[in-house]
């Protein structure tokens, strides 16, 4: 049984390793931060990979919206710097958060995978 937890959590860590590096090739053509907004489930069931791909849609917006922020100020359009660089501080947090919880998940499959039969 260990075995197939452990299977089903390799399948969504490639999921999501899939959907980073989507993120990633995409950084520069995104969207309104609006459009990551996390989508509604068509049915009731949990999925692991689905809830951190919205994390990482999340963190991802958080991160487009402040860089947008920083650009207008620099381009003289707003003059919140203290708002643009809270924005950025957010995102900053945010995507450390997701970093650890990644890790954490990575060393939890690790201690799977260790588990005998």
């Amino acid at each position: 049984m260990a075995n197939e937890f452990a299977g089903l959590i390799k399948a969504d860590l490639a999921a999501l390793n899939n959907a980073a590096s989507g993120l990633v090739q995409q950084a520069h053509a995104i969207a309104p931060a609006a459009n990551f907004a996390g989508q509604p489930h068509n049915n009731n069931t949990f999925s692991f990979a689905q809830t951190m791909q919205d994390a990482i849609a999340g963190v991802n917006a958080q991160d487009v919206e402040a860089g947008q922020k920083m650009a207008d100020v620099d381009a003289g359009r707003s003059d919140d710097l203290v708002g643009a660089m809270l924005a950025s501080q957010e995102a900053s947090l945010s995507f450390q958060m997701l970093m650890q919880v990644r890790n954490k998940v990575m060393g939890a499959v690790d201690e799977l995978i260790k588990l005998p039969l």
